[in-house]
């Protein structure tokens, strides 16, 4: 799913999950991979198949699905197809009621809730038989464990960048292949680019919808701070990396000139601009430039990803999906969806990974995402495959792969959203009044922020 409909639904995943009873325990020690499962035939549900209005995504499951059953005879698939594949309507009813998918999809922000509220399967005495497991990021694996439990299986993962246009780049003079890695960096590379002349802005940023507090989260990250305590009881907003933020914002504003006049943007706006050819810069994950090629009129060609300004040994914001299991999911479909899931998910050249046959079907690759397995051999394996199979140019991504190595995923804060709404205030109120008072915005929405916290505790 793109970051764009990600974060489209997760701005309605507010309400609080339902608890629910249920619970699942078993004695049975994992299949072995070749046993394919149970010996008895089993049926599973499985959430998230691409809808038929995505054709080349449907057929390619469609074939995975047949490919598995033949190596795997008594383990019979039957794919539930929605879109989007978590509706927030029915999401929370079929949790509370225990009547998701055998294996359905999550995002990452709502795994922990599901844990705490007993609504998935732990799966922790089977998932030894996937080995592909051994391989995954442990910031990613990370994300479905509770402890030493285990309750799900990553798909994708993914984490901020400064998304950049390559042709504004060398028009301003700047080296394209040599992207910002400091915010005054950034600066100068936004001023040089606003000079072009009207109409051309420098760098862009949300302040409205949420997502302005979103993109404080991914700039506050990458400094080194933190949106909550660690107990998550409290703001930790209101810091020097939190001002930081705020005041670099307000001087690319209104002493550098370098954002443009018109503010209070959302998602769409930058997107819009982006895809115009006259935004030199913006926060996003490396798929912004597939939404930007694909709705927005933008070329592959002209766009660049890089790491968040001075994020490289610290931490981005992230987020992905995966799957759990239904709490309800005897030990046999448990291990006949691990093995899926292996299978589609997890493998090299094959399910999500096979790019060859996106590559026949037309379909885009060469994005750096997802990014599962890091520098592992199944990582290498995979960055391989995306270099032969590439459509859009592999290049224009490798500040943002290169700086991976040193840069830890961190996950949204509780309450997310609200947090997210309290700091629009702030964000706009810096991006469209001069003499913006930092330190008292912060202070009123951190006391804000807390009163939401505490509630969540």
């Amino acid at each position: 799913m793109r970051t764009s409909q990600r974060r489209a639904l997760s701005l309605l995943l507010v309400a609080g999950l339902g608890l629910a009873a249920a619970s699942c325990g078993s004695d049975d020690k994992p299949a072995a991979q070749s046993s394919g499962g149970a010996d008895a035939k089993v049926t599973i549900t499985v959430g998230c198949e691409p809808p038929k209005s995505n054709p080349k995504e449907r057929a390619g499951w469609e074939e995975d699905v047949k490919t598995f059953q033949g190596l795997h005879p008594n383990i019979t698939i039957e794919s539930k197809d929605a879109f989007p594949c978590i509706n927030p309507d029915t999401f929370q009813a079929k949790l509370a009621g225990g009547t998701q998918e055998d294996v359905f999809y999550v995002y990452y922000t709502d795994v922990q809730k599901i844990i705490k509220a007993k609504q998935a399967a732990d799966i922790s005495q089977y998932v030894g038989s996937v080995k592909a497991l051994a391989d995954v990021r442990p910031d990613v694996k990370g994300v479905f464990n509770d402890g030493d439990k285990t309750y799900g299986v990553p798909r994708n993962n993914y984490n901020m960048g400064l998304v950049y246009n390559r042709k504004l780049f060398t028009q301003a003079g700047l080296n394209p292949d040599a992207p910002p890695k400091t915010w005054a960096e950034v600066q100068e590379a936004a001023k040089k680019i606003s000079a072009l002349g009207p109409g051309y802005t420098g760098f862009g940023e949300y302040s409205a919808g949420n997502t302005g507090g979103w993109h404080f989260a991914a700039s506050l990250y990458a400094r080194g701070g933190s949106m909550v305590s660690d107990d998550g009881k409290s703001a930790a907003f209101n810091s020097p990396e939190g001002k930081a933020v705020l005041e670099n914002l307000k001087q690319m504003r209104w002493n550098d000139n370098s954002m443009g006049t018109k503010q209070l943007l959302q998602w769409e706006d930058l997107m819009r601009m982006m895809g115009s050819g006259k935004l030199g810069m913006m926060i996003g994950a490396p798929d912004v430039v597939q939404s930007v090629n694909n709705d927005f009129q933008g070329k592959f060609d002209d766009y660049g990803v890089a790491a968040v300004p001075e994020s490289e040994g610290k931490s981005s914001l992230s987020g992905g999906d995966g799957y759990m299991f239904n709490p309800k999911a005897s030990p046999e479909k448990i291990k006949a969806g691990l093995l899926w899931l292996e299978f589609h998910e997890l493998t090299p050249g094959k399910g999500q990974f096979n790019y060859a046959r996106a590559k026949e079907q037309g379909r885009p690759v060469g994005l750096p995402i997802p990014d599962l397995f890091g520098d592992s051999a199944p990582g290498k394996e995979i960055v391989a495959l995306r270099k032969q199979y590439a459509t859009v140019p592999v290049d224009h991504f490798t500040p943002y792969v290169t700086a991976q190595a040193s840069i830890t995923n961190k996950l949204e804060p509780p309450k997310a959203q609200e947090l997210y709404a309290v700091l629009d205030v702030a964000m706009s109120a810096v991006l469209t009044r001069k003499d913006a008072d930092i330190d008292k915005l912060l202070a009123d929405a951190s006391s804000k922020a807390d009163k939401i916290l505490a509630k969540n505790s």
